[in-house]
């Protein structure tokens, strides 16, 4: 099964960046979108944020 939420370690391993990173991408990505602290980010979104096709990363998310 395919996981719609992504998480800080999944964009850590996607970026190569620390988790510390990871967490303030997530926190961008939300602000952007203007979510609240309870609401989670898709993967959908963070592609489209990021600009990197949802297949590249189809082989990070399980």
């Amino acid at each position: 099964m395919k996981r719609i939420c992504i998480t800080t370690s999944d964009v850590a391993l996607i970026t190569g960046k620390t988790s510390r990173q990871a967490r303030n991408i997530i926190n961008d990505i939300k602000d952007y979108l203007g979510k609240s602290k309870h609401q989670v980010v898709t993967v959908k979104e963070f592609c489209q944020y990021m600009g990197i096709p949802e297949e590249d990363i189809a082989t990070y998310i399980k």
